[in-house]
């Protein structure tokens, strides 16, 4: 299994866009799959906020994951995001959805982000063991979730005293 960047030319952006819109539309219902592709294409950037990566069994999609600036509307101020991180059914208990978090934290510190968020109604403890902690618990468009928070390591945090 590997990991790519997922560019906006890949053949794979429908099939994501789709899993994104299928697992995650309930959130916004009047949103339709043509709005979420373009959306979800404009998320493809080439480093930094917005990325998307995908994981691959040869050619085959089997997870993604994404860092975005905005995954919860009503809180502006919290960015960047943790989003979509999706693993097909038959692929999970594999670590994928790992591998796929810590890809996007790579991401993140490689561009200088220090913390970043995401929301979870369900994966609280997959969260919790790569190293998220709770922010709080709220209900977002109707769905009871935990904020969680990141914060990245710099740099500073592992040199040797002067």
């Amino acid at each position: 299994m590997r990991l790519e960047r997922l560019l906006p030319s890949s053949p794979h952006v429908l099939k994501l866009a789709r899993w994104e819109f299928q697992q995650w539309s309930h959130l916004d219902p009047a949103r339709r799959l043509d709005e979420a592709l373009f959306c979800f294409r404009e998320q493809c950037g080439p480093g930094g906020v917005p990325s998307v990566f995908i994981a691959l069994w040869d050619d085959t999609p089997v997870g993604m994951a994404s860092l975005i600036a905005d995954d919860m509307h009503d809180r502006p101020n919290l960015t960047p995001w943790l989003a979509s991180v999706y693993v097909v059914p038959a692929w999970r208990g594999r670590g994928i959805a790992s591998r796929l978090v810590q890809q996007v934290e790579k991401e993140a510190s490689a561009h200088g982000i220090g913390q970043f968020h995401l929301f979870t109604s369900d994966r609280q403890t997959l969260y919790r063991r790569l190293g998220w902690q709770a922010m709080e618990e709220c209900v977002y468009r109707g769905e009871a979730v935990t904020l969680m928070v990141r914060r990245l390591p710099s740099d500073t945090d592992h040199a040797e005293p002067a």
